[in-house]
């Protein structure tokens, strides 16, 4: 069911998931779509399935629409404004889960502004980055995020091969994990049950080694 939370601008439209099983969440996940200019909003296929991956891990899970996407108020600004979207969805997950562990993520623009934020949001305890666009933007930043951090590359990205985001960002400390998905493009399409299930391993690990 969607729902509202508010945001800097304006309100938020959301959705929740929890735990297939019925089981209590182990942590609480906030996942960030893509760039609403070129049609990017949560429903996008990448971002649900990172969702599914790490609700099945066990996790609840916060998908929304950045200002201006979908039922989402406000006007897109694409240069950092949407990084307090970001912050009033941990504010809502802090607020129905208190006590959980915050991850947060997203897909391209998504994983951009996530890892942006990451640099000085200390209640994110893990980060993922799908797809990080370092063709189009640069993502030097990333390699000062301090919190454990996926990265998870397409193979042929247009917009930001892991060889050139070896290139534009540098070499990456140990608190990185790197995969890459072989032969697919920046929407992995073709091999969106393999991006769930990659997801889902990381995030299952991820907990298993949780205090």
């Amino acid at each position: 069911m969607r729902f509202f939370i508010p945001g800097p601008v304006g309100r938020l439209e959301a959705l929740l998931w929890l735990p297939k099983d019925g089981a209590a969440p182990r942590a609480a996940a906030v996942v960030c779509h893509p760039l609403p200019t070129a049609g990017g909003t949560m429903d996008n296929n990448v971002v649900f399935r990172v969702a599914r991956g790490l609700q099945h891990a066990g996790l609840a899970v916060l998908r929304f629409n950045f200002r201006s996407a979908g039922a989402s108020e406000g006007v897109h600004d694409g240069n950092g404004a949407e990084e307090a979207d970001v912050t009033a969805a941990l504010d809502h997950l802090a607020g129905a889960f208190p006590g959980l562990p915050l991850w947060a993520g997203g897909f391209s623009f998504g994983s951009r502004t996530v890892g942006s934020l990451a640099r000085r949001e200390p209640r994110i305890a893990r980060v993922f980055l799908i797809a990080p666009p370092a063709r189009a933007y640069d993502c030097r930043f990333i390699r000062d995020i301090p919190q454990p951090t996926l990265i998870l590359h397409a193979e042929h990205d247009e917009f930001g091969t892991p060889a050139e985001f070896d290139e534009r960002v540098g070499a990456l400390p140990s608190n990185f994990e790197r995969l890459v998905i072989p032969g697919v493009e920046h929407f992995f399409r073709g091999k969106t049950p393999e991006l769930e299930a990659t997801v889902r391993a990381w995030a299952e690990r991820s907990l298993a080694t949780q205090p």
